[in-house]
Formats: C-alpha cells, sequence, structure tokens
C-alpha cells in the first residue's frame, strides 16, 4: 500500500544541538498519525521538517512518493500545517478571512468558493463568521484556523498541537473535526504533548523524548505491550 508519509532516519542539528537525532516512521492514508512526548522533545523540528519550512540535516522524507529535498513544491501543493502558534487577521469577519486564504490557494473562481464552503462547514462557526475574528474566543479561532488548514483537502495535514490551551468542549469540537476528516481520506500528521487526549484521537502514536522515536503503536496495543491503563503511563515505562 502506497505511504502518505515515509520518515527515515531524519536528524536536525542547530549547532551543537541535535533536536532530531535519527527518527523513522511512516503514516497511511487516511490515518491520524500523532507524535507525543513533552516540550522541547523534537515534535515542531520534525513537523516543521515535512511541512518543508525547515532543511533536515541528514534523512529522508517522502509525501506520497514525492522525495522532500528534490520535489519540495510538489508536496506543498498536497500537504497543510497548522503551527501552535498560528493567528488570523483580528480585523477582517471570518468570512472574509476564509475568502482572502482561498484566493491565496484556489486558482480559479469556482474552485475559490468551493474552498470557502468547505472550510465554512469544517469550522462549525455558523453565523459568528459574520462577526470579525477579534471578538472569538481562543477555540473558535482555533476553529478558524483548521477550517483553513483543510480548505483545499490536503492529502496530508499537519497540525502541531491543534487543541492548545482550549477548554474541553472546544477541544473535542476539534478533535471529533479531525477524526471526521480522516475517514474523507485525508491523512493527519498530528503533535501533541498531551499524551491522554492523543489516546482517544489517533490511529496509531510515536513517543518521541530527547530527539529520539522510543516506541511506535496503537495507543490500544501499546497499552497492552506494558499492561497500563493510559498513554501517559505507557510514556513513563519507555523514556525510564
Amino acid at each position: 500500500m502506497e505511504k502518505a508519509l515515509v520518515v527515515k532516519d531524519l536528524k536536525k542539528s542547530y549547532g551543537n544541538h541535535e533536536a532530531l537525532k535519527g527518527i523513522s516512521f511512516d503514516v497511511n492514508p487516511g490515518e491520524i498519525f500523532a507524535l507525543i512526548g513533552p516540550n522541547g522533545a523534537g515534535k515542531t523540528t520534525a513537523l516543521r521538517i515535512i511541512a518543508t519550512i525547515l532543511t533536515p540535516s541528514d534523512g529522508e522524507v517522502y509525501i506520497y512518493d514525492y522525495n522532500l529535498s528534490r520535489e519540495a513544491e510538489k508536496i506543498r501543493q498536497i500537504i497543510s500545517y497548522l503551527p501552535e502558534e498560528a493567528g488570523a487577521y483580528k480585523n477582517l469577519t471570518g468570512y472574509a478571512y476564509l475568502n482572502f486564504m482561498a484566493s491565496l490557494f484556489a486558482p480559479d473562481a469556482n474552485t475559490r468558493r468551493e474552498f470557502e464552503e468547505f472550510a465554512e462547514q469544517v469550522s462549525g462557526l455558523g453565523e459568528r463568521l459574520k462577526d470579525k475574528i477579534g471578538t472569538y474566543s481562543k477555540g473558535m479561532t482555533r476553529k478558524l484556523l483548521l477550517a483553513r488548514a483543510v480548505m483545499s483537502r490536503p492529502k496530508l495535514a499537519i497540525l502541531d498541537e491543534p487543541t492548545s490551551g482550549l477548554d474541553v468542549i472546544n477541544a473535542i469540537e476539534i478533535r471529533r473535526t479531525i477524526r471526521e476528516l480522516s475517514k474523507t481520506g485525508m491523512s493527519v500528521l498530528v503533535s501533541s504533548h498531551n499524551m491522554l487526549e492523543i489516546e482517544y484521537l489517533s490511529d496509531r502514536v510515536a513517543i518521541i523524548d530527547k530527539g529520539l522515536i522510543h516506541e511506535t503503536g496503537t495507543p490500544d496495543g501499546l497499552k497492552g505491550k506494558y499492561g497500563t491503563q493510559n498513554l501517559e503511563e505507557v510514556f513513563a515505562e519507555v523514556v525510564k
């Protein structure tokens, strides 16, 4: 089966600091795959490399058989990336923001409208899209940004801490949206330090700490292997 993403021995150094020390994993089409670990583990560095923002020090990345080092432009056409600290233009309404973003990605008016309609549906904001983004809660803004990230129906969506700082209700709604998107065939690579949340969202997870992946598997499989009740306990066993 064709892989959505293949990462082979990926390394990244900043001077003498090794942020990634050689990580390998793969993601299947339509799969939600999570990198979980504490802050500073290397999650965001890995995502930024896969999103073609950072250049790796060594290793290989393939997205639907495109080589990241040689075919980055083609990769950008089939992926999307939502950073943890992404923001939106507060003086625009939700509708105006989605219209503006669609105009950047859509080649023609019909496609632009398709992007907008899909984003409006995904956001779940309804009539609040008529209001300025500056009046939105953090949860509403995050929903809008997620909708922007997937409006073009990318083959691989890369989401960095998509529910960071959100209350329980908004976090649940965003998790539900991500799960629904994966059912359409969209692959999702998500990072989080919230291991309990990811346990309920992801098909498979990789536990990363200090630039290394220590274990990969399904949440239930890892809990069974280590005889634990949750992924936090698995992590404690894996990295001790």
